[in-house]
């Protein structure tokens, strides 16, 4: 049997794509592409970081929109101490819903639903945000409308 290098699967140098040329000051940006076809051919599978660490601004600067491809969601706390404790405040309306995230958590946008905007109310610690999109190999795929949420 073969053997397989399994090193070029790992990515530690990101893609810096997502939010390139636009202004929004209190967070990274633009943000970190970790996963992706460009990245690793084959991944079928998106991941974007980005880490927030004051007040947004514009805030919102994530708009509603919708994608073709399930996404999770995540929003990381920071405080090893306490790493439940998001050190934020964010409203994020998914659907008709206004969902309010203030700890350590993912959330699931199953395909075609649409969601946004993304509203910080309070920034307290810094704190990452991950997009994790499996099906959407690219950054294209991901946004085909050509939003680019950040």
């Amino acid at each position: 049997m073969a053997e397989k290098n399994y090193q070029k699967n790992l990515v530690n140098v990101p893609k810096y794509e997502v939010g390139e040329g636009k202004e929004i000051k209190g967070r990274q940006n633009p943000t970190m592409t970790y996963m992706s076809d460009d990245l690793v051919p084959g991944s079928n599978t998106y991941i974007e970081i980005g880490w927030i660490y004051e007040m947004p601004e514009p805030n919102p600067h994530i708009d509603r929109h919708t994608h073709d491809y399930n996404e999770l969601v995540l929003h990381i706390g920071a405080d090893p101490e306490n790493p439940e404790d998001l050190g934020a405040e964010i409203e994020f309306v998914v659907g008709d819903d206004k969902i309010i995230i203030d700890k350590t958590s993912a959330l699931f946008i199953p395909k075609g639903v649409t969601h946004g905007p993304l509203t910080w109310k309070k920034v307290n610690k810094p704190h990452i945000q991950m997009v994790v999109m499996p099906g959407a190999g690219t950054l294209k795929e991901s946004n085909p409308a050509g939003y680019i949420p950040t």
